[in-house]
């Protein structure tokens, strides 16, 4: 029987389907589903190649490869070359495959990190730019028993805004960051859906080049709709901002600057082009005050009061999934790490 007319039997149980897969099907590698991605997100064999660091011939080999067997399952090939110079032609059942090869490598990649995190083979660690240390302490205690049991550890770079969505897609075991939360609430009553370590609790200043006649040694956050602010466009202090201010924050406040990053806005204010101040954590705040910062040399740091409901504080910690780490062994690294940034908790 040849195969086109096994394929028009019906399918069965899944066995018998599985059973009767021809084989140009089977050939199908992961390897050339992923020079596939390559090609469509490149649009040419030898972009590709540089993407994936290999030879053009070996790339354009497992498209030949694919169009055969394709054109004998469907019909039609994947990809068709358009001239020399000229980007490739996607086809339509290229089209339809390249979306079934993300699909099938993510679900397949995602299962076995799954997996593996399970077993306490690899643990994903999400961090903030400023809990960098407060990892590498905790780390010191687990080290060596991670390299004797060849425990894999990954270390994400993360940002305020995403802590939750990275914890809940389970993308990250472990989150090292900061959050906004109501002052004075418990963390039972704020995180009722994640394990928390309570690292500690601040609040935000000012960095400014304004004159002390137009702004004092403090300011509450009242005062702020009447101040020229520099504001991150996200992140923590976005967070804050919506707190108090609502979604449009920005029609609330006078904003006279937007930046990606602290030390751009400190810069910013220092070169003059822009009067006005730049809201910080009580932290950064500290480290300016003392010259410890180059971008912040000259600025002056103006103490922030929380006198606007709702009232808000910053709540630095390690979070995790709710009740997860009770589902391994007190040895698991999972609840390892755990137990280490306990140790390093701040008195």
């Amino acid at each position: 029987m040849s195969t086109s007319t096994q394929l028009l039997l019906p399918a069965g149980n899944r066995l018998s389907r599985l059973l009767n897969t021809p084989p140009a099907l089977l050939d199908t590698t992961f390897d050339q589903l992923r020079t596939l991605i390559a090609v469509y997100e490149t649009k040419s064999a030898l972009r590709a190649a540089r993407a994936l660091g290999r030879e053009q011939s070996s790339v354009q080999k497992q498209i030949d490869t694919l169009n055969r067997n394709f054109k004998q399952l469907c019909g039609e090939p994947l990809v068709v070359k358009q001239g020399r110079g000229k980007d490739v032609l996607i086809t339509p059942t290229g089209e339809a495959l390249v979306e079934l090869a993300r699909t099938t490598l993510t679900e397949w990649l995602d299962s076995i990190h799954e997996c593996r995190r399970k077993l306490g083979t690899t643990l994903t660690v999400g961090t903030t730019r400023f809990m960098l240390d407060s990892l590498a302490k905790a780390w010191d205690h687990v080290a060596e028993e991670f390299r004797v049991r060849d425990v894999e550890l990954k270390v994400v770079h993360i940002r305020t805004k995403d802590i939750w969505t990275k914890l809940e897609s389970k993308e990250v075991d472990i989150v090292c960051g900061s959050v906004v939360t109501p002052a004075g609430r418990t963390v039972a009553e704020a995180f009722g859906d994640f394990d928390v370590i309570d690292w500690r609790r601040g609040g935000l200043a000012l960095l400014t080049n304004l004159p002390e006649d137009r702004l004092g040694a403090s300011a509450g956050t009242g005062e702020l709709p009447r101040l020229p602010l520099v504001v991150p466009s996200d992140g923590l202090i976005a967070e804050f901002l919506r707190g108090w201010f609502g979604p449009d924050y920005r029609s609330e406040l006078d904003i006279a600057a937007e930046i990606d990053e602290i030390q751009y806005g400190m810069s910013l204010l220092r070169s003059g082009l822009v009067k006005g101040c730049m809201i910080v954590t009580s932290g950064l705040g500290v480290v300016a005050a003392n010259n410890e910062l180059r971008e912040g040399s000259g600025l002056r740091v103006v103490e922030l009061r929380n006198d606007r409901k709702p009232q808000l504080e910053r709540l630095v910690g390690v979070f995790a999934r709710k009740d997860e780490r009770a589902k391994f062994p007190a040895d698991h690294p999972l609840n390892l790490l755990w137990a280490a940034f306990q140790r390093e908790r701040p008195a």
